[in-house]
């Protein structure tokens, strides 16, 4: 019997203690922790930045964008671009590559300029003169803040 009451009264005073625990007194409660945000994936425009930023090539541009740009090259010479508007667009991004890493070299950009824009009636490039105009052209129109 002595037993039986110990037994008894060990559950009671457990079942009393885990009452104590859960109660909602503020007092004993510990803080709630707010949970954590999940972190925001950045907008495709922060993403581009970056990217064009690091690697020199900036993103394929909009259409009113690729419009200025290929308006700019056929006001230098309309074989330039040569019915190869995609090619065109291409060649300017990787032009930006060149003024990204050689900003204070303007005779390293217009001779990557004019290795780079070629045609079939001008395979060996368009001369100085218009491959610093393609320069320029690349830069207002695909690459401004370089």
């Amino acid at each position: 019997m002595k037993r039986t009451a110990t037994t008894v009264l060990t559950a009671l005073v457990l079942a009393a203690a885990l009452t104590a625990c859960s109660s909602n007194d503020s007092t004993h409660a510990a803080p709630k922790k707010k949970p954590i945000a999940a972190p925001s994936a950045p907008s495709p425009t922060a993403v581009a930045d970056t990217e064009a930023t690091t690697s020199g090539i900036p993103p394929k541009p909009d259409a009113a964008t690729e419009l200025g740009y290929l308006r700019a090259l056929n006001g230098i010479d309309p074989d330039i671009v040569h019915g190869k508007e995609d090619k065109a667009v291409d060649r300017g991004r990787n032009q930006c590559q060149t003024i990204h890493n050689f900003p204070k070299d303007k005779s390293k950009q217009a001779r990557m300029a004019e290795m780079r824009f070629t045609s079939p009636s001008h395979p060996e490039g368009f001369g100085k003169t218009k491959a610093a105009q393609i320069v320029e052209a690349v830069h207002t129109n695909l690459c401004p803040k370089f």
